[in-house]
């Protein structure tokens, strides 16, 4: 299962998530034929979870078996694998891809029927080859941590959709018992649609001719003509257009209205769509003005968590019922909003935060680098795609409302500073829908902000220093004005303190459960009190795994990172409490 709802009607889909076969390997050159494979080992899974894995690191290769009942054309889809992987199908390559966190795909053209093998190389080590899987204070899991799925596909197959909800600012002003509905009035809401459409070509020896194509959509009860293309073999085409939408609801925190969303693509002369796909979206807008974010022209405050996708019995490959458990812990608490630190997540879970009306900054995978691993000559094309893949692939999360990069990078240097613009650029040209931010722990020394809709702060005051949070807080606010971030919503993006699960005295020192409270206390009350602020997310939800054998371990009792509200387990500390008081006491704007 790889979305909470059905993704296509017409296309053949497959989920291959069951036991692999796997083998450990070495460097170097392999061959699969001659490969003897020790283990069976889960799909999606972490081969950490394995007894004689715990702390494996390297290469290792996956198999299993696909059998077709007729000669077809297929396309798989890799929602994840950690961190690189390197598919083989009957033998012979077929995708290679780096990085965990996102999604990449394998068309093979005009496969016989019968029983064929898929082979994954995968690769979880530390190297120059890998400039954003490093060393860190969170633990790089090595397998096929996400879904796999298996497409039948025809001569051309829908790849993705965009759907960027538009208010129509012609409209009428909606009403005020419209407005407590959440419904809005006959043509107040727009919609742009487009739609990519694939035709892959064949092998040399086939011969393909130009198809011409017509696109439609259906969303709440409306069919729309998206528009008709021509494509040569091996084209990729995208159509569609702005569109007015008929009695639709808003989405938003308190009613979050989703829609499902197809596009069906027709070849001319053909009486019957050839493909389909399936997008759930919502009509929601995101702004920053007058210093603060808006939702659907409402100001908001995000009260929420970072996140890391992390559990003692699963590794990184967390199934469907423990993020439901995550998020259901979040809004017991009262929390509004989740940051997915420091990583594009799960989109099973982005859904269930589309469900519940869950606000979400989502990241890039870039956390702590310094400049001299930004010189890396691998970064500048990894963080490109990894940017690309995470728009492209969450575009149509109405829960996702802020796009950040570069979590605590080299933002305080001219070199780094050219990081920071080019990638900001990239993503606001791929969406200029949603504000984009980036964590900053430099203090006075920032000098990117002017390159962001947001202003976002990590500081630790009652933790790595004595700071007064309020205070912290106010000078936080003044730096940023100083250094470009003048007039722009602010968050607080991280802070909090360790507290080990039962380590209890009245004393208070640190590292027990009291004191990580009053940490939290004394920074939640600094927060929620001061008009300014537009956010704040408690590092962290969970405690995780860190790399062990770094700089990290140094503070990292037993390889944790143990600032969790919960615990690995998910089992509440103290704080829990504490956060319930200050989330759930205030208004949910």
């Amino acid at each position: 299962m790889s979305r909470l709802f059905q993704t296509n009607t017409i296309r053949k889909v497959r989920d291959l998530g069951g036991m692999w076969d796997f083998v450990t390997v070495p460097d170097g050159e392999i061959q699969l034929e001659s490969l003897q494979y020790r283990y069976r080992l889960a799909v999606p899974g972490c081969w950490e979870t394995h007894p004689e894995l715990l702390t494996y690191s390297g290469r290792g290769v996956y198999r299993t078996k696909v059998t077709l009942e007729k000669r077809t054309s297929l396309r798989l889809i890799f929602k994840g694998v950690s961190h690189t992987a390197n598919v083989f199908f009957d033998g012979k390559p077929v995708a290679r891809h780096y990085n965990a966190y996102t999604a990449f795909d394998a068309v093979i053209r005009d496969v016989e029927a019968g029983t064929h093998e898929l082979a994954v190389l995968v690769d979880n080590s530390f190297s120059e080859a890998s400039s954003l899987h490093v060393p860190n204070d969170y633990y790089t899991y090595g397998g096929i941590i996400r879904p796999v799925m298996l497409e039948e596909i025809q001569e051309l197959f829908v790849e993705r959709i965009s759907f960027t909800p538009l208010k129509n600012l012609t409209s009428e002003t909606e009403t005020e018992t419209e407005s407590e509905a959440g419904q809005q009035s006959a043509g107040s809401w727009q919609a742009e649609i487009r739609a990519c459409v694939r035709y892959p070509a064949l092998s040399k020896k086939h011969t393909q001719v130009q198809l011409d194509t017509r696109l439609t959509a259906t969303i709440a009860g409306q069919t729309l003509e998206l528009g008709s293309v021509s494509l040569q073999p091996g084209e990729t085409a995208s159509v569609g257009g702005i569109f007015s939408m008929d009695q639709v609801q808003s989405w938003s925190q308190e009613n979050p209205a989703l829609y499902l969303l197809q596009v069906l693509v027709q070849i001319e002369g053909q009486a019957a769509p050839v493909d389909d796909l399936v997008e759930r979206v919502g009509f929601r807008t995101v702004t920053t003005e007058r210093g603060r974010i808006q939702l659907n022209g409402e100001d908001i405050v995000l009260q929420g968590f970072n996140r890391h996708e992390d559990h003692p019995l699963t590794g990184s490959a967390l199934p469907l019922p423990l993020m439901a458990h995550d998020l259901q812990l979040m809004l017991d608490m009262g929390a509004s909003a989740v940051r997915t630190s420091h990583y594009p997540n799960d989109e099973r879970f982005l859904d269930l935060c589309d469900e519940h009306g869950v606000l979400v900054w989502e990241e890039n995978h870039a956390r702590g680098l310094s400049i001299e691993q930004m010189r890396n000559p691998n970064f500048i094309w990894q963080c490109e795609q990894v940017n690309r893949e995470m728009v492209e692939q969450h575009f149509n999360h109405p829960s996702i409302v802020i796009w950040a990069i570069l979590n605590e990078c080299a933002s305080d240097l001219e070199e780094g500073r050219v990081h920071y613009k080019r990638q900001l650029e990239q993503i606001r040209a791929m969406d200029s829908s949603r504000p984009l931010t980036f964590a900053s722990h430099h203090r006075e020394k920032e000098i990117c902000f002017d390159l962001a809709d947001i202003v976002s702060c990590n500081l630790y005051p009652g933790w790595y220093g004595d700071e007064d949070p309020g205070e912290l807080c106010d000078a936080a606010r003044g730096w940023a004005d100083a250094a470009g971030g003048a007039g722009k919503p602010m968050i607080m993006s991280e802070f909090g303190g360790d507290g080990h699960y039962g380590l209890r005295d009245p004393n208070r020192v640190r590292g027990t459960e009291e004191r990580q409270a009053d940490i939290i206390e004394a920074n939640l009350q600094a927060y929620t009190s001061r008009e300014y602020m537009s956010g704040m997310f408690i590092w962290q939800f969970c405690d995780c795994r860190v790399t062990e054998g770094t700089g990290w371990l140094l503070a990292r009792a037993g390889t944790q990172n143990s600032k969790g509200i919960v615990d690995r387990y998910r089992r509440p500390k103290l704080a829990y409490e504490v956060v319930k008081k200050y989330f759930r006491g205030k208004a949910r704007l």
